[in-house]
């Protein structure tokens, strides 16, 4: 991480956000899940819900009063709830003196409208809750200018609503907060000057980045990426593998910005451990395409490590969320992967044997306890044993059409020679049955 990162104040950005100070009277919240019957969803409702309270909980300054799931055979398009259900949550909201509702899931401006005025607080969707979230935790200059980038976009599509009734509280965007807010008086045209201002600075930001990962290219040292859904312990395992001191909570997001160090593994061999920002399902199209630099980061691993909560009763569908993200970002189903099921201690004696003979009969999958350490030497044996590949000399011509290859060779570092000639580059390669596997089906 540059000095420029480390050193970066939030506050230098022009309307941007705050630090974040915890109200002196916390936020009463009071969380709803609606379950649309006429939606077909892999993940329970009621194991829905506890994300959506612990994402509450991750935000500072919120008290969670309540929490329900809401069955509807329909979105209603003005109000997102009948009109029934609409008094019955107002008398509820009215009575526990509630000052924020968060709506799992999506609501549009004219529903968040129509909902605030008829319950008189507070509304946030799950969009507008993960923003919060991250605008509390980035803490680089390119996370910041990131999350603010995110939330200008998520704010362009909600220009209906009325400003003039909230109260500032606090720091972060304003989706918590109150009157006064930078949006206040926005416009389209106010909010896209911003987008562009903020888009010039980022390039700037990623130009460094790419510096970096140039640099890092040159050292001969394999990059290991942590990837894997929010709180399965991606920290704790960065932690106990590289003796580094990153936040690790039980607590969704607890890190945001990427972290890297070098680590030497029990056989000697030395590499680059990264940890990444946790994916969630339904991650707002908003980070992820602000986010899509930090996330490419997980492109140029040389190994993946899919760490996985074992202990969730919804481990399974977590990781078909992050799979399905990862695949979005352009990681193919080739890439070299471990899959690491994590919090062993969570689980019962029972539980335990059987994930670990699952585990040993399964090529590429580590069962570990990144709190105790169980499991953990026979999991960085394995990444050591996964650059101990062999490695062959190839030579090769590539068309001038070819240069994705080309660039992918470049980047990989396995290019011992190249020259130029009238039918393309003359390359000559040194590398594994792995990388050759990958760059063959680019």
């Amino acid at each position: 991480m540059s000095e420029e990162e480390e050193d970066f104040d939030p506050a230098e950005l022009d309307g941007g956000m705050d630090a974040y100070e915890t109200a002196a009277k916390p936020t009463r919240a009071w969380i709803l899940h609606p379950d649309i019957r006429a939606e077909s969803a892999r993940r329970l409702p009621e194991h829905r819900l506890a994300e959506a309270v612990s994402l509450a909980a991750a935000l500072p300054g919120m008290e969670v009063l309540g929490a329900e799931v809401v069955r509807l055979s329909r979105v209603h398009p003005g109000m997102l709830f009948g009109s029934g259900k609409v008094d019955e949550l107002k008398a509820r909201l009215t009575q526990e003196e509630i000052d924020l509702v968060l709506v799992d899931g999506p609501v549009s401006p004219i529903q968040q409208r129509n909902l605030e005025k008829a319950w008189g607080v507070k509304l946030l969707d799950r969009t507008g809750l993960i923003l919060e979230i991250f605008a509390d935790r980035a803490r680089t200059r390119e996370g910041v200018l990131q999350v603010e980038l995110a939330a200008l976009s998520y704010q362009r599509t909600r220009l209906v609503r009325a400003w003039t009734h909230l109260e500032r509280q606090r720091g972060g965007f304003g989706f918590v907060g109150g009157p006064g807010e930078t949006q206040k008086e926005a416009d389209r045209r106010a909010i896209d000057e911003q987008v562009i201002r903020i888009r010039r600075q980022l390039e700037k930001v990623v130009k460094t980045r790419e510096l970096h990962r140039s640099a890092r290219r040159k050292v001969p040292f394999p990059i290991v990426a942590l990837v894997g859904y929010t709180n399965a312990g991606k920290s704790t395992l960065f932690n106990r593998a590289t003796g580094a001191d990153v936040l690790a909570k039980d607590m969704l997001f607890a890190t945001l910005d990427p972290t890297m160090r070098g680590v030497t593994l029990p056989s000697g061999r030395k590499v680059i451990l990264s940890d990444t920002v946790g994916f969630i399902s339904d991650l707002p199209t908003q980070l992820v395409a602000a986010f899509r630099a930090t996330l490419e980061e997980v492109l140029e691993a040389d190994l993946i490590l899919h760490v996985r909560d074992i202990s969730h009763p919804e481990s399974a569908e977590q990781a078909a969320d992050v799979m399905e993200i990862l695949h979005s970002l352009g990681v193919k189903d080739s890439a070299p992967m471990f899959e690491v099921w994590n919090k062993l201690d969570l689980v019962d004696a029972a539980t335990h044997e059987r994930l670990i003979q699952q585990a040993t009969t399964r090529e590429n999958v580590f069962a570990v306890s990144a709190l105790t350490g169980a499991g953990l030497d026979t999991l960085l044996d394995a990444i050591s044993a996964a650059f101990d590949e062999e490695k062959t000399e190839r030579s090769f011509t590539l068309g001038f059409g070819e240069g994705r290859k080309r660039a992918w060779l470049h980047a990989e570092g396995v290019v011992m020679s190249e020259s130029e000639a009238e039918d393309g580059w003359h390359i000559a390669v040194r590398w594994t049955a792995r990388q050759e596997k990958r760059w063959r089906e680019l």
